[in-house]
């Protein structure tokens, strides 16, 4: 643990609340007013839960712009209830114009789905990033460095996870009904700071596999 998070304690969160309230109502007073009247962002991120990818840092954005998601590596899957309800509420309340699937290279889920090794309960949510190894077995098995595998099936994971958000019927019927929406995979370098854009985007049905149609309203 580095020093700055040995100094992190209960009471120091609640300090630092009240630190960044009285900063940022010096640079904005109807900052809080502005906030509390309603949210309408343009984006859903889907995340890692990893508290080393915080959505609005590394985008530069302010609260209120990004509508979050978080789970261990990023996973999306058609039985998660709590993701369909967001993803559910995103799209049909808020109208949200940008669904970003965003994966992280370093990422310890991925790392612990490419290995045997029992972690506990999280190895049954684990399996759904190794469906994702057995779907791209035969490009995984040609990468023999264990840094570029971990690598390359978070890439994978990230746009696995961001066609299936757009397999939902709730994505399709969004789209057949003429929403501005459009999907994306991302990936985040914690080395570098910077976000790769897997280019796997998608604002309509038409590139989807048959099928993944369906018939819409």
């Amino acid at each position: 643990m580095s020093s700055h998070q040995d100094k992190i304690t209960y009471e120091s969160l609640l300090e630092g609340n009240k630190i960044w309230v009285a900063e940022t109502l010096k640079a904005d007073p109807t900052f809080f007013d502005e906030l509390s009247a309603g949210q309408a962002p343009p984006i859903l991120w889907i995340g890692c839960s990893d508290s080393r990818v915080p959505a609005n840092q590394i985008t530069n954005t302010m609260p209120g712009d990004i509508f979050v998601h978080r789970n261990i590596a990023n996973v999306v899957t058609h039985t998660d209830m709590n993701l369909l309800s967001v993803l559910d509420y995103s799209v049909n309340v808020l109208k949200v114009k940008h669904i970003i699937v965003c994966g992280h290279y370093g990422c310890g889920g991925v790392n612990a789905a490419l290995g045997t090794k029992q972690v506990g309960l999280i190895d049954n949510w684990l399996r759904n990033i190794k469906d994702v190894y057995r779907t791209h077995e035969r490009e995984m098995g040609t990468i023999k460095d264990p840094a570029r595998r971990s690598d390359r099936l978070v890439e994978l994971n990230a746009i696995e996870g961001a066609n299936n958000v757009m397999n939902t019927s709730i994505v399709q019927n969004a789209w057949a009904s003429g929403q501005e929406l459009a999907v994306h995979a991302w990936v985040y370098s914690l080395k570098t700071g910077l976000i790769k854009d897997m280019e796997v985007s998608a604002s309509s049905a038409d590139g989807l596999p048959d099928v993944f149609k369906m018939e819409t309203e």
